[in-house]
């Protein structure tokens, strides 16, 4: 506690013998981040620049893949600060807003999901209907949604907790997680009720209308031509492994925020850093792979 500024620090003690290793983390880290942003801003950069690229699909791409570049940088400088500083700490609206953030970026990234989902499902079972339903201005409400509709509701928890009186100092994790709560000297129903509320809300009903358009597509497409059948393998297999990867992610996420104490610190280190590591270092590389459009202009850039 600052007496002077009255501002409340919360030491970030889920570090792992930083103080022998913090110069091979600061370089892993660095490269990590570095190649994060190149390789997703390297195709957001190719759907902008081609005009075949200019569809519905590839702009929901590119809109997951900034959002895979916001949710990375909201972690990963300060992760870097930490690593060459004596004290790894934050202040306490410091650590409820990289919350916020990374919970909200999270939710639009489920949300960006849903609406690729959506648009697969309007170009392979209604075709003929596609230009009229898939409009500009329906992408354009669609991207307003995904970014600003968890961002609104993940401001209730923020207000709510931002004047909880704090009984613990230490968060054990490297960055701001939902075990911020645990910090707080009495537990809030309201909180813990409106969470359940946000995880059914943001996670589990699109997932649920994400996997119901998938088994639409495949049924309708079970039965048409091998052609039919391989376009909507090409378009939506990529969605279906980026959808595989997150909701895995976030399986973790809620693991390790429930089994904190029962797990090692290496073990929760490595949980926590999944959903940060993993999901943006392989979007990039499963659509530069996958998707056929894409991939043809990669190549034709790099060869």
């Amino acid at each position: 506690m600052d007496e002077d500024f009255n501002i409340t620090y919360i030491t970030l003690g889920g570090h792992v013998e930083i103080d022998k290793y913090r110069y091979l983390y600061f370089v892993i880290v660095s490269i990590v981040y570095v190649f994060i942003i190149c390789s997703n801003s390297t195709i957001v950069y190719i759907i902008w620049i081609h005009q075949n690229l200019h569809q519905p699909m590839y702009i929901f791409i590119a809109a997951l893949l900034i959002n895979s570049v916001l949710l990375s940088t909201v972690i990963y400088p300060k992760l870097l600060i930490d690593f060459l500083s004596e004290k790894q700490i934050i202040s306490y609206p410091a650590c409820l807003l990289q919350y916020f953030m990374s919970y909200s970026l999270g939710g639009s990234e489920m949300l960006l999901l849903l609406a690729m989902a959506y648009d697969r499902y309007v170009s392979i079972c209604k075709p003929l209907q596609y230009p009229t339903i898939m409009k500009k201005t329906v992408v354009c409400v669609f991207l307003a949604l995904a970014w600003l509709l968890p961002a609104c509701e993940f401001v209730a928890t923020l207000t709510m907790s931002i004047n909880r009186k704090l009984c613990s100092f230490t968060l054990e994790n490297i960055f701001c997680n939902n075990s911020i709560y645990k910090l707080h000297c009495v537990s809030s129903k309201s909180i813990s009720v409106y969470g359940v509320f946000l995880l059914l809300n943001v996670i589990y009903l699109p997932m649920f209308f994400i996997l119901y358009t998938y088994a639409k597509i495949f049924q309708i497409t079970f039965g048409s031509s091998r052609e039919v059948r391989n376009k909507a393998a090409e378009t939506c297999l990529p969605h279906l492994l980026v959808l595989i990867n997150f909701s895995l992610l976030i399986t973790f996420e809620v693991i390790i925020v429930r089994l904190e104490s029962n797990i090692s610190q290496i073990a929760r280190v490595i949980m926590s850093l999944q959903l940060v590591l993993c999901h943006p270092l392989l979007n990039p590389i499963i659509y530069g792979l996958k998707m056929k459009e894409i991939s043809k202009h990669l190549n034709k850039l790099f060869c």
